[in-house]
């Protein structure tokens, strides 16, 4: 009986695993969208522009091997863009800005939630998997060892509540 809750237990953490991986990619595709809209949007210097909307193509375009240097490097471009709240600031007074530093604000603090929640769950399922009796009966079946996904996801500083310009 025990094995077979053990099972159980180990197949909804594979399937919570699953749905927080695909949160987590929903929040990526988001964030690099955005980042892409307001790189095309002319609302940034051109500089700027190149810089955010080459790091936002190679997030979207990038392999799942490549994926977290991928994001990580977005994630540098939006601080190296973002880096003054002056500039949001600026951004902000421009037509049509204020909704898109909405936008980007929502998308930049929601990746790395979606990161936390897939990485607990990976960090719970793998507590399962170390289990000696789940090793010995195989109780993981075929099922791909869990991986935690890590990349750089800290958010610019101007668009956090503390770096807000006021």
């Amino acid at each position: 009986m025990y094995l077979s809750w053990t099972a159980g237990r180990l197949d909804r953490l594979h399937a919570r695993i699953d749905a927080a991986r695909a949160a987590l990619d929903a929040q990526l595709v988001r964030r690099a969208s955005v980042a892409m809209e307001l790189a095309t949007s002319s609302l940034l210097d051109p500089a700027a522009s190149l810089l955010l909307l080459d790091a936002a193509h190679a997030a979207r375009q990038a392999e799942d091997e490549q994926r977290e240097v991928a994001e990580s490097q977005l994630s540098l471009a939006l601080r190296a863009v973002f880096a003054e709240p002056e500039q949001v600031a600026v951004l902000v007074a421009e037509p049509g800005g204020e909704e898109a530093v909405r936008d980007l604000t929502a998308a930049v603090r929601r990746v790395p939630m979606a990161r936390r929640f897939h990485n607990d769950a990976v960090r719970a399922a793998r507590a399962v998997r170390e289990h000696r009796l789940v090793r010995y009966f195989r109780l993981a079946g075929r099922a791909p060892f869990p991986m935690a996904f890590e990349m750089d996801d800290a958010p610019p500083s101007a668009l956090t509540p503390e770096g807000a310009p006021a």
